[in-house]
């Protein structure tokens, strides 16, 4: 991003909220007038405070006037966050009918007793006699009702930020939307406004994101960022955009630690590409992807296993099943497995967890399982789609190996995909079932490879003890686009009896 020029310096003015920094890329253009708008419970006051603290560690003098809450409950809100705004001036201005004390030491006001002018001169003087860099007004809900009609409310505003336009100081004014929200009149005014919106979703916790509607004279990126509150405060997770990022890499074949296997996929599967493992639910899926988990690690190379469906135990089990112990190469670092639930995670703190996984612990292999939980985290099948483009072209494009799996609906016949995702893939392995002489057995083929040469066949694999066995490629198929491939031939191509089914296999895609 091309760095702004916020000022004579050419300084930024940090909002002290990780990561909306990098959606203003870099921050705030200093002695500006921003809104902050949105409905109450989207965040605003944790922001300003987290704004306000920051200026603090600056050393720069903070001043937050408040119209809507007291003092107290601005402490009880930082001291539930572990912070302290003992170096901050708090300025009251409550209600009348608010006080119970009339000797109360507070400014107090009534827009029946004193005009809006007399308490915009309050704020003046305070401001005049403290000096502060920073300031934050909560909330303009108040000063609304106050004016009591738009074309007064417009010109106190305009007072405001005259006021402040003679003074070295950058002031965040809050709105939570009381008023119509076709009410733009404040979007004029503002150097730059920022959108909070919380959304309630059918089921899980709620979504909160935020959407930069304007900022004059400031690069910034576009469209909506998920982002969290949290003890500590608020995170925000800037929107991927995998054209940022590019990092050159060696693009050599990755092994499976199955012979067999790699033949098949012509050799292996090259870095900064991703494949896609799909069939029914039980036929194998998830044992592949931990067989390349389990390889890159004896590689000595990191691995971020991303699990939807399962949890710690089924996936150490499963690697027990093939002869495997997965739980040792967690314990030295080497295999990261993070549970995710779809219901209370959004997709933007995903990528920012995939993100963080390639930039700071320097993991070369990303195992997605299963698709279908991630799935289930978007609300609209269509961002899926974008969303996954995005954070997949981001993999490929600094050399990391992706293998994602996608359980299809149905075990035998006709077996639907949820959502295709195989354009998007470099390689589609399809897994399936099929029988032979009153059996059951399973089929691998690949059907597709973009970056090289692959078996066009169709070979019988097992799980067993000793890991992934794949055998000879079986050519007397019948039905195989009918979704259950019969295996009419002898049976001396197939894998012999003896390679038992590995011991602790879960059946679960």
């Amino acid at each position: 991003m091309n760095e702004q020029v916020a000022d004579e310096t050419g300084a930024l003015v940090s909002t002290g909220v990780p990561g909306l920094d990098s959606v203003l890329c870099g921050g705030l253009d200093g002695d500006r007038l921003y809104l902050l708008e949105g409905e109450p419970g989207t965040g605003k006051t944790t922001i300003a405070l987290q704004f306000l603290l920051e200026g603090s560690a600056r050393g720069e003098k903070g001043l937050y006037v408040t119209l809507s809450e007291s003092e107290r409950e601005l402490r009880l809100v930082a001291k539930r966050h572990g912070w302290s705004i003992h170096s901050l001036s708090v300025f009251e201005l409550i209600p009348a009918e608010a006080s119970l004390d009339p000797d109360r030491e507070q400014t107090v006001f009534h827009p029946a007793e004193m005009e809006l002018g007399e308490t915009t001169k309050l704020i003046f003087e305070r401001v005049s006699e403290i000096d502060p860099q920073r300031v934050v007004f909560d909330s303009l809900s108040e000063m609304r009702l106050l004016a009591q009609n738009s074309l007064r409310y417009r010109r106190q505003i305009l007072a405001l930020k005259h006021f402040f336009a003679g003074r070295k100081c950058t002031v965040l004014l809050l709105d939570d939307f009381s008023s119509d929200k076709r009410d733009l009149q404040l979007h004029s005014i503002a150097h730059g406004v920022i959108s909070l919106q919380q959304l309630a979703l059918d089921y899980g916790s709620e979504r909160r994101r935020l959407r930069i509607k304007k900022m004059r004279g400031i690069k910034f990126r576009g469209g909506y960022h998920d982002f969290i509150i949290e003890t500590g405060g608020i995170k925000v997770f800037p929107r991927l955009v995998a054209a940022e990022h590019h990092k050159p890499f060696i693009g050599d074949l990755t092994k499976s630690g199955s012979p067999e296997l790699d033949a098949l996929l012509g050799g292996g599967l090259e870095r900064g590409t991703s494949a896609l493992l799909v069939g029914g639910a039980g036929v194998g899926k998830s044992s592949i992807a931990v067989t390349y988990a389990v390889s890159a690690a004896r590689r000595g190379e990191r691995v971020a296993i991303y699990a939807f469906d399962e949890g710690l135990g089924t996936l150490f089990a499963r690697a027990a099943g093939l002869g495997v112990n997965l739980e040792d190469y967690v314990n030295q670092g080497l295999v990261s497995i993070q549970q995710i639930d779809p219901a209370e995670m959004s997709p933007g703190e995903f990528a920012q967890l995939v993100r963080h996984a390639v930039e700071e612990r320097d993991v070369k292999v990303i195992l997605i399982d299963s698709l279908n939980g991630y799935l289930n985290a978007m609300p609209d099948d269509r961002f899926l789609v974008l969303q996954m483009h995005e954070l997949l072209s981001y993999l490929n494009q600094i050399g990391i190996l992706t293998i994602m799996v996608l359980a299809q609906h149905g075990l035998l016949g006709h077996m639907q995909t949820p959502i295709d995702l195989s354009y998007l893939s470099d390689a589609v392995v399809m897994l399936r079932y099929f029988e032979a002489s009153g059996e059951v057995r399973r089929a691998i083929s690949v059907v597709k490879k973009r970056s090289g040469k692959h078996e066009n066949t169709i070979r019988e694999f097992q799980l067993t003890s000793e890991g992934l066995k794949v055998g000879p490629p079986l050519t007397e198929f019948s039905g195989i686009l009918t979704g259950t491939p019969t295996y009419v031939g002898k049976a001396a191509p197939l894998l012999p009896e003896d390679a038992v089914m590995a011991k602790g296999d879960v059946r679960k895609a």
